[in-house]
């Protein structure tokens, strides 16, 4: 799957802010633009990990794979 990354630099903070539209709240930082774009990287794997679910018994879970 491709993200859309939005990379900032602010020059207060002296660090690179890094953000992924398609995924709210999703969200890193780097002293650099590489080390903003791999912490970005990894927040995204993060978002989109599986969580545990307590499921019901008489529920199903199910597996859908997009793209």
């Amino acid at each position: 799957m491709k993200f859309r990354i939005v990379l900032e630099f602010d020059p207060e903070a002296g660090s690179f802010s890094a953000i992924c539209p398609e995924l709210p709240g999703c969200a890193s930082a780097g002293d650099t633009e590489d080390e903003a774009r791999h912490n970005i990287e990894e927040a995204i794997k993060l978002y989109l990990a599986p969580a545990e679910i307590n499921l019901p018994d008489n529920a199903k879970l199910l597996e859908l794979t997009i793209g």
